[in-house]
């Protein structure tokens, strides 16, 4: 089965390592034997700007997904949101009233169908593929996730060119590594089998460490600078 999936992660830290916005929405092919990704597309937000409130990047992520999913006609199509592993277009009110999820959850999930809802069923009409809520449950979005990760990373490496100094904070259970000519990234989580990904990137003249969050347990903080 080939799986198109799609997560955010990664976030600019401030000085006391507070997050202040979001920086990579990836989306991944994912294909046998489910370990990393075929193909990858990654769409950066702002981090000053970014709404905290989970809508931008759910958002996001269905749109970058179908735009991937166009062009690599997967299976299906996974979404970093844990609604029961539902199809995206038969998600009215009613049935976002009968979720099993928080009031809250249901009002953000209320907003985001006006757009999403449309979406997934003309994406569904066009070429029959479902968009499914299945959330942190698929190995293809963690695989995303990861990817997000690594795509934060390769941000960092950027911002530093330009403004001296960035601050990152990973996704959880995973790192990075900045070789020459491409940045790596991994599961630290050994029930996962060894899940992992792979972009290009150029950090001539760039240091970097990587440490643990001091503050949020199986996070990683990765600073990168201008040498």
């Amino acid at each position: 089965m080939r799986i198109v999936a799609a997560d955010t992660g990664g976030a600019l830290l401030d000085e006391a390592y507070n997050p202040l916005g979001l920086v990579a929405t990836a989306a991944v092919l994912v294909e046998k034997p489910y370990k990393t990704a075929s193909v990858s597309l990654v769409r950066y937000a702002d981090p000053f700007s970014y709404d905290m409130s989970g809508r931008q990047a759910i958002r996001d992520e269905t749109y970058l997904a179908v735009e991937l999913a166009r062009e690599v006609m997967p299976d299906v199509v996974h979404l970093d949101s844990t609604i029961g592993g539902i199809e995206v277009r038969k998600l009215d009110e009613a049935t976002i009233d009968a979720l099993s999820i928080t009031d809250r959850g249901k009002e953000v999930w209320k907003d985001l169908a006006k757009d999403l809802q449309p979406l997934a069923r003309r994406f569904w009409e066009e070429t029959g593929i479902e968009i499914v809520a299945v959330g942190k449950s698929s190995v293809p979005v963690r695989i995303a996730e990861i990817y997000s990760g690594i795509y934060t990373a390769k941000w960092a490496v950027e911002y530093a060119k330009e403004h001296g100094r960035a601050r990152v904070g990973l996704p959880r259970y995973m790192k990075v590594e900045i070789m020459p000519g491409r940045i790596h990234g991994e599961s630290l989580d050994p029930r996962e089998g060894g899940l992992y990904g792979e972009v290009d990137a150029q950090a001539d003249g760039i240091g970097w460490e990587l440490y643990p969050n001091p503050f949020v347990r199986r996070f990683m903080v990765l600073e990168v600078w201008r040498a």
